[in-house]
């Protein structure tokens, strides 16, 4: 059997999601707040000055701290079925497809919340390695649950989660330099659906 790792947003769709989920699943008032109060961060990350691991941290905190859980459950399952549909990269689901036919194993590895993505792959059939956000009692806490699914810890969770050495062949997809080291994981790597070297620096 063979593995196939798919990054999400860029990848599979033509362009990042995460942030029309949160504007879809915040209130209004929050997130007018936030989009002042956060506008450094949100600006020295377009700079190349602050890391996306603390803008996303910084954005799940205001927003969804103290935010019942079953809420954002049901924006994620709305948004997987009203909004993602259309968002999607048609090359990428031809790919996918490719790779259901041939009796591969398709994981969706990202960086994006499982409220949506869960249900999108479970409607796609796909298997699912991402972010997710922590609660208690029922109640997000504006914190993540564990690590963000990025840079070497999507690495990191697919070979926790699988024996790499099980597979013949692994590819890969990734759309940014992010996913360098999931790419790595890959005998066939590639990076906006260029093939490339694994371990090629992107």
């Amino acid at each position: 059997m063979n593995l196939a790792l798919f990054d999400f947003d860029g990848t599979i769709t033509t362009h990042e999601t995460m942030p029309d989920f949160v504007r879809r699943s915040i209130s209004r008032r929050r997130l007018l707040f936030g989009q002042f109060l956060l506008a450094p961060l949100v600006i020295g990350y377009k700079l190349g000055l602050v890391s996306g691991l603390l803008v996303r941290s910084a954005i799940v905190r205001f927003g969804y701290t103290g935010v019942p859980k079953e809420e954002i459950e049901a924006a994620g399952r709305d948004f997987a079925n009203s909004y993602l549909s259309g968002a999607l990269r048609q090359e990428a689901m031809q790919c996918i497809a490719w790779h259901k036919a041939q009796g591969n194993k398709v994981v969706v590895v990202s960086g994006g919340l499982d409220v949506y993505l869960a249900p999108w792959c479970k409607e796609h059939g796909l298997e699912l390695i991402c972010s997710s956000l922590q609660h208690r009692d029922g109640v997000l806490t504006g914190r993540y649950q564990g690590r963000q699914c990025v840079l070497a810890e999507k690495a990191q969770r697919v070979r926790d989660r699988y024996d790499m050495s099980s597979f013949n062949t692994i590819y890969a997809y990734g759309d940014t330099p992010e996913d360098q080291d999931l790419l790595a994981l890959a005998n066939k790597a590639y990076y906006r659906w260029q093939e490339v070297g694994a371990t090629v620096g992107l």
